[in-house]
């Protein structure tokens, strides 16, 4: 029996975001928010695992109240409990601020429905894609740390082992070691599945538990929200919008056009950059 906790993002969706050209800032109003995709993986294989070995599945999330809706999609798709930790001290936290409360938030959900043996992440977020947060909860817990692990193969319950495949740039790694540990999850790792009937049902009336700095009497103020988030931005900027000049060449006839075609070609500077010969 495995207690394995997901950690999971709400995120504007990659594909809405715009940039304001004033202040180079995202603009969020009007922009669907999403599960991050990679964390949707984490996920899929903690089910994948509990369904193999049996156990228990509890999604955490640090977010606002909105970001219940990413927890109830992890409910529909078959997660057994879900926290949403949210309070305004937590707001304004970078990657360190975030992992502290993360692993705190662990920590309580051990105390609550029992040990974990397996912590999820996305190798990273959509909206940060900074890849800390993961690494840092791993260390803060002092667990075993398996990054961008893109094939669970096995666990060995009975000596408390996993082995996985780590992807790597110059090729795959095997790697084994014990339990308790974390591993961040690449795409590669499984499909997530779709939500079913009953556990879109489930989802619709299921409340997540909320925690709020008042469910944690020992948590540091100071390393939470951003007094505990020592990353400055000092600058960022949007690439400038390159102009490029369209000319449409009308025409039926396909001779014709291609004709011209090619006369355009060489009234531009690519015969002399690719060392074209003369026209004939």
């Amino acid at each position: 029996m495995l207690h394995i906790v997901v950690c999971v993002k709400q995120v504007p969706d990659s594909r809405e975001i715009r940039i304001d050209p004033k202040t180079n800032t995202l603009i969020r109003t009007g922009v669907p928010a999403i599960v991050n995709f990679y964390d949707l993986h984490g996920l899929e294989e903690a089910l994948v695992l509990r369904e193999k070995y049996g156990g228990r599945v509890t999604v955490v999330c640090m977010g606002p109240p909105p970001a219940e809706k990413a927890l109830k999609q992890c409910i529909s798709l078959g997660a057994d409990e879900a926290v949403l930790v949210t309070d305004r001290g937590f707001a304004g936290a970078d990657t360190l601020a975030t992992s502290y409360v993360l692993a705190e938030t662990i920590k309580k959900v051990a105390d609550t429905w029992g040990p974990v043996d397996i912590v999820f992440t996305g190798k990273q977020t959509l909206d940060g894609d900074t890849g800390q947060v993961g690494p840092g909860i791993a260390c803060r817990l002092d667990l075993e740390q398996l990054t961008y692990v893109e094939k669970v193969v096995g666990i060995d319950l009975d000596t408390r082992r996993i082995t996985v495949h780590r992807h790597l740039e110059d090729g795959v790694e095997v790697v084994q070691t014990k339990l308790p540990v974390l591993m961040t999850a690449l795409k590669e790792l499984n499909k997530v599945r779709r939500a079913s009937m009953p556990g879109m049902l489930r989802a619709a009336q299921y409340k997540p538990v909320i925690w709020t700095t008042q469910d944690f009497p020992n948590l540091d103020r100071s390393k939470i929200g951003l007094k505990g988030s020592p990353t400055i931005v000092a600058k960022s900027w949007v690439p400038e919008q390159r102009t490029v000049d369209t000319v449409m060449i009308e025409g039926d006839d396909a001779r014709v056009k291609a004709a011209a075609f090619v006369e355009k070609l060489w009234q531009t500077d690519l015969p002399a950059r690719f060392g074209w010969g003369q026209q004939a």
